[in-house]
């Protein structure tokens, strides 16, 4: 049976299994995820990540089969969730994603892209990207010069972590416990790449933590920071990030009602996302 639509095709085998299959121009992709599964495995503390069982390849198109995990999507139990359950959620996220960047990325830096040049190349597209993808034009009109910042403000050569670029709720799972939920299991490893650790707080920042203060603060706890740590330049850093992301799309991924009409600047739109 397959899951739903997604960038490869997706399906359960039973109920312990899953078949995910990559045409060969989503090679790279098969590579990264097959990659993180083996480096991942077994370590996340009580988080689960599919483990890889087989892979292989036939006429060009390659395979993994991999356990299935248990739980339920995040993305069909966080819209039906009281307020005061969310901070608790997206304090665990936080935790998930430092304990994933704890994890030695081991053959992930094999296969790139190197973050200076993710990034060289995220700057050389930013603009076309996001005039084609509609950002108002009183922040497109400013870009250029918000995008100068990101050379002093973003470390080319860091730490090198596993970066997912995507904790959404759409690939990460939940569990009920007592009277609420956990987060219980990971995956879609397709993305993942290695760089600067930040950039992997996009995701719940956007679709999850939406302009709410209390959900970014935990968060940003959960992911290891104390509230002395959340400056500006940490904010500006975010948001630079935000606009490099290889998925970026603030039109569609932010998830602030009406947030071009409260946001005509820079500024504004990083303090509506990041408030205090």
């Amino acid at each position: 049976m397959p899951f739903g639509a997604g960038t490869n095709l997706v399906a359960a085998l039973n109920d312990q299994l899953v078949l995910k299959i990559f045409p060969s121009f989503h090679r790279a992709k098969f590579l990264s995820e097959r990659a993180t599964l083996r480096v991942l495995g077994g370590r996340v503390g009580d988080v689960a990540t599919p483990e890889l069982l087989h892979h292989g390849e036939c006429e060009g198109w390659s395979y993994l089969i991999m356990s299935r995990l248990e739980g339920v999507a995040a993305s069909e139990v966080w819209p039906l969730l009281a307020e005061a359950d969310k901070p608790r959620l997206l304090r665990q996220l936080g935790r998930l994603i430092a304990d994933v960047q704890q994890v030695s990325p081991g053959e992930l830096l094999t296969l790139g892209p190197r973050w200076s040049d993710f990034l060289q190349m995220q700057l050389a597209g930013c603009r076309a990207r996001h005039q084609r993808l509609g950002l108002p034009q009183a922040l497109l009109a400013v870009l250029d010069d918000l995008l100068n910042e990101a050379v002093d403000e973003l470390p080319r050569d860091p730490q090198s972590v596993i970066l997912t670029g995507e904790y959404i709720p759409e690939n990460f799972m939940l569990s009920p416990v007592g009277d609420g939920w956990r987060v219980s299991g990971l995956f879609d490893f397709g993305d993942v790449m290695t760089g600067f650790g930040e950039y992997d707080l996009l995701g719940p920042s956007a679709f999850l933590a939406a302009g709410h203060a209390a959900r970014m603060r935990a968060l940003f706890e959960g992911y290891g920071l104390a509230p002395g740590q959340v400056t500006w330049q940490l904010k500006r850093r975010l948001l630079l990030l935000m606009l490099l992301h290889q998925a970026s799309d603030p039109l569609r991924h932010i998830a602030i009602p009406d947030w071009p009409l409260r946001a005509g600047t820079f500024d504004a739109l990083q303090a509506l996302i990041w408030p205090e």
